[in-house]
């Protein structure tokens, strides 16, 4: 029976309750990126003084603590709470969410800036995860992934708006005005969740035991190591725009919030791509994915001095990369078997390694001297990296069917 216009109203504002808290997840990861000079002349400003590129890519730092609080807290708090009421994990998550970006807003040092974005990344990853499962069950059966995309447009829209806007405003006001304006949709998040979710159980015969089982699956691991490293190409480059716009392309520091929105379009037009693509041929979509992402981000490393040709690169870059993220969401799930809700927060573990790794590594050719388009080169590296352990598990899973 089709859902009266009282459920699908009460259906709209339960997942948009759900995105808004994706949209501040999108601006909390993201924003750091495009004020990485502005952090870095606040919390290192001795080590700014005496070199801005050392100071820049120290701050780095700072991104990879969030990733790595992201694939600390998937696995962990997916498996431990998927015993408990659902709409009560997402209200307890959310709130966290709020309290641990507050820290970020009023923390004075480096370091202790830094343990607030750890902590802040541990419930992201469950956030999608159960997030995924309360959308599947608002919508009903047969619009699983129509719901999981509903709240993924939170975080689309955060890399085309709330990013670009967040920088703006830490140029503008200082950093940390864009995490006030975090804490705020997450506390806006957290209130309508309580009021808008449904009641929603958790599954009581479910342990962290049995939920980690997920790890004892090869090809999950494989499928985690094509996000991890692949997409970690992605990261490199993304993790350092505001150098790459205003050192290397000599554009005024105002273009970066624009160069920001371009890459924020290049994502959503990739993610509405790469779900229709996966859904005609997965594998496919993963092998060109990853090769075509290799090729446009070496030719950024080769083009990006021209503002014009960045931006499109920019744009070029968004758009594989996304292409990319539905494809190995759905591969994981194929291959997690029963263990669906961890394997949904894993994804996100995955691409935050890719975060951090991409990061720090694009940091570290900085430092070393290498220039600011060195990180696009790594970048390219690893999506090379990232497409060989497609073939592989590809090949590995086609041998197993053979047999």
């Amino acid at each position: 029976m089709n859902p009266s216009k009282n459920s699908r109203g009460a259906a709209k504002w339960a997942l948009l309750s759900l995105a808004i808290g994706s949209f501040g997840i999108g601006m909390t990861e993201f924003v750091m990126m495009g004020l990485l000079p502005q952090i870095a002349q606040d919390l290192l400003p001795d080590l700014w003084q005496t070199s801005h590129e050392d100071a820049i890519a120290q701050s780095g730092v700072l991104i990879s603590l969030y990733a790595l609080g992201v694939v600390i807290g998937a696995p962990t708090i997916a498996g431990l709470v998927a015993r408990f009421p659902r709409h009560r994990v997402m209200i307890g998550l959310a709130l966290a969410l709020t309290v641990f970006n507050a820290l970020t807003v009023v923390l004075p040092s480096f370091g202790l800036v830094g343990a607030s974005r750890l902590l802040a990344g541990l419930p992201h990853g469950a956030y999608f995860g159960i997030g995924a499962l309360v959308a599947a069950d608002v919508l009903g059966p047969g619009k699983r992934a129509k719901g999981v995309a509903f709240i993924l447009t939170g975080l689309t829209i955060a890399n085309v708006v709330g990013v670009p806007l967040g920088t703006y405003l830490g140029q503008q006001w200082g950093w940390r005005s864009a995490f006030m304006v975090v804490t705020v949709v997450f506390a806006l998040a957290t209130v309508c969740i309580a009021k808008f979710v449904p009641k929603h159980p958790g599954d009581a015969g479910r342990t962290l035991r049995s939920e980690l089982g997920v790890f004892r699956v090869g090809q999950v691991w494989l499928t985690l190591g094509i996000g991890a490293i692949g997409f970690g190409g992605f990261f490199a480059v993304y993790s350092y725009v505001a150098p790459l716009v205003t050192e290397v392309a000599g554009s005024p520091e105002w273009a970066v919030p624009i160069v920001l929105v371009i890459v924020g379009l290049g994502m959503t037009v990739g993610n509405l791509l790469g779900g229709y693509l996966a859904d005609r041929d997965l594998r496919l979509t993963l092998l060109l994915g990853m090769a075509g992402l290799a090729v446009v981000l070496g030719m950024l490393a080769l083009l990006s001095f021209q503002i014009v040709l960045l931006a499109a690169l920019a744009f070029a870059v968004g758009l594989v990369s996304s292409v990319l993220s539905p494809a190995i969401q759905t591969r994981l799930m194929d291959v997690a078997g029963d263990n669906q809700s961890i394997a949904a927060a894993m994804n996100h573990s995955a691409l935050n390694i890719g975060n951090s790794l991409g990061a720090f590594l694009g940091g570290a050719v900085i430092a070393v001297g290498w220039g600011f388009t060195a990180p696009a080169w790594v970048g390219a590296v690893l999506a090379v990296i990232g497409l060989a352990i497609t073939a592989f598990a590809l090949r590995v899973e086609r041998v197993a069917v053979a047999l």
